[in-house]
């Protein structure tokens, strides 16, 4: 789970503020940090995502306040895990609660025959597919 900085101190995933063309802000971005040469990381695992976020916003994007983790499941799981209040639970439970949230709204979804919204959760449980954390 750790990644080396190419100064071969280990990085810390920390979720961070990203601007974009000056205009947006897209907060809780989970990003590698290195505490000694503070090199800074975007995690393999949302990079695609993001990539597709900043895409949709066009080169010359609004003023905007986004919040990634609304839209990535992993940036969700690191914000949450990341409470203070949630810091005895271990990692694994609230992942395995996560994907549970999710397999129920899925079954929501279908009995109500929503299909943006079915395609939606089935997109969300597919993230927490890809591997995130990489050397």
């Amino acid at each position: 789970m750790l990644k080396k900085c190419s100064c071969g101190q280990p990085m810390d995933i920390r979720l961070r503020t990203v601007i974009y063309s000056k205009h947006v802000e897209i907060d809780n971005v989970p990003i590698y940090t290195c505490s000694k040469c503070f090199h800074t990381e975007i995690l393999t695992g949302v990079k695609a995502d993001l990539a597709l976020l900043i895409s949709k916003l066009g080169s010359q994007p609004q003023i905007q306040k986004i919040n990634f983790n609304e839209l990535n499941e992993w940036a969700f799981l690191i914000a949450k895990a990341s409470d203070l209040e949630l810091v005895h639970i271990p990692i694994q439970s609230i992942v395995g609660e996560r994907i549970d949230q999710l397999l129920d709204l899925l079954l929501l979804s279908r009995s109500l025959n929503d299909v943006n919204w079915e395609n939606d959760l089935v997109g969300r449980l597919t993230q927490l597919t890809r591997p995130v954390l990489m050397n």
